[in-house]
């Protein structure tokens, strides 16, 4: 990946299983401390390395890459309590509700069961800080991305593109169809730990109306 980086891909898939190898692999990766090495970045199914070239052997790098990558990483199960996060489905806080529960032949609020249904994995982070790539969507409502992506989407909108489900941090142009929104901040630089969600973690979304969005919102 140009002069300052490399990517280990393990596979191609957007599976769970191969998933937690990346996370398990990025995290040994970190550990382990190899000269030079700035930044590892676990993806769906692969981990990119960035270092500093002027200070890195970059040979001995990628020997070490391929040593840790053909070790094992198998992943401890996931043994820690989902990350429960209130969303008020539908109005001006969920504008595409209607049109994902067209395309699923389901009624409004059984798109908001559907969905509200799953322990979703946290992929991935990426696009801007703090969004987390969620699967897996229920087929039925894995409605594809906007045609034209809206300029502005709203911080805590909730939104499904395809097999996949995330958080909009901030203010931002988005294609995702938003069915909701949620009071929690998924990134806010102001806090200890900014981050909200990390890799490997499990989200469960739970539907709320709006007199305790309001008030979680205040609060």
């Amino acid at each position: 990946m140009g002069d300052s980086a490399v990517a280990i891909e393990l596979d191609a898939r957007i599976d769970a299983e191969v998933n937690a190898r990346v996370i398990e692999l990025a995290a040994l990766i970190r550990r382990r401390e190899f000269p030079g090495v700035r930044d590892v970045v676990p993806t769906y199914c692969s981990v990119a390395i960035y270092f500093e070239p002027l200070r890195t052997r970059v040979d001995g790098l990628l020997a070490w890459l391929d040593q840790l990558a053909a070790g094992s990483t198998d992943a401890p199960a996931h043994d820690g309590q989902p990350i429960r996060v209130p969303v008020c489905y539908g109005g001006e806080f969920g504008p595409d509700l209607e049109s994902v529960a067209r395309f699923s032949g389901l009624s409004p609020e059984e798109v908001v069961s559907t969905h509200a249904a799953p322990l979703y994995r946290v992929f991935m982070l990426g696009f801007v800080p703090g969004f987390a790539y969620l699967g897996t969507v229920d087929s039925r409502i894995a409605a594809p991305r906007l045609a034209t992506p809206r300029f502005f989407v709203a911080p805590g909108s909730v939104g499904i593109a395809g097999r996949q489900t995330g958080i909009y941090p901030s203010q931002t142009p988005g294609g995702w169809q938003l069915v909701g929104r949620t009071p929690l901040r998924p990134f806010d630089a102001a806090r200890t730990e900014p981050f909200l969600f990390k890799a490997g973690d499990h989200v469960q979304f739970v539907p709320i109306g709006r007199g305790e969005f309001d008030r979680l919102a205040a609060a």
